[in-house]
C-alpha cells in the first residue's frame, strides 16, 4: 500500500498530510473537510483539492495541525495537501498548475512574526511624547 506523508507551515502553525489509497475522504484534525468552519476556511483549504479532483477520488488524505492562529493552519494545511498530491500523482501538468494559481500551495510562507522591542508597544513603534 502506498502511503505519502508531506508538510506545510505557515507563522507557527504546522500541517502533516497523509496520503493513502481510499474513496476521497479528506479529515482535518479527525473532522471531515465538509464540516470544517468558518466558511472562508474550508473554501481555502479545498483549492487544491478541486484543482485535482479528477486524482482526488482513490485517495484519503489525513492532516494533523498544530500551533498558529486559524488562518495560517488553513494555509499550512493546504499546503501539506497540495505537496502530498504532486507527490502522489507526479503529475508536472498540476505542479504548475498550482504555481500559477499561488505560489504558497507548494512553497512555506517562511515570514514570522517580528519580536517586540524596548521603547515602544511593538517591533517598530515607539511610544509618543509631547513637549508642551
Amino acid at each position: 500500500m502506498k502511503i505519502v506523508n508531506s508538510s506545510g507551515k505557515k507563522k507557527t502553525a504546522v500541517a502533516r498530510a497523509t496520503l493513502k489509497e481510499g474513496k476521497g475522504r479528506v479529515r482535518i484534525n479527525k473532522k471531515p473537510i465538509e464540516i470544517l468552519e468558518p466558511q472562508i476556511i474550508r473554501m481555502k483549504v479545498m483549492e487544491p483539492i478541486l484543482m485535482a479532483k479528477d486524482h482526488i477520488s482513490n485517495m484519503d488524505i489525513d492532516v494533523n495541525v498544530r500551533g498558529g492562529g486559524f488562518m495560517a493552519q488553513s494555509v499550512a494545511v493546504r499546503t501539506a495537501i497540495a505537496r502530498s498530491i504532486i507527490e502522489w500523482t507526479g503529475d508536472n501538468a498540476l505542479k504548475e498548475a498550482y504555481m500559477d494559481y499561488d505560489r504558497t500551495l507548494l512553497v512555506n510562507d517562511h515570514r514570522q512574526k517580528e519580536r517586540k522591542k524596548a521603547g515602544g508597544p511593538g517591533a517598530r513603534a515607539k511610544y509618543q511624547k509631547s513637549y508642551r
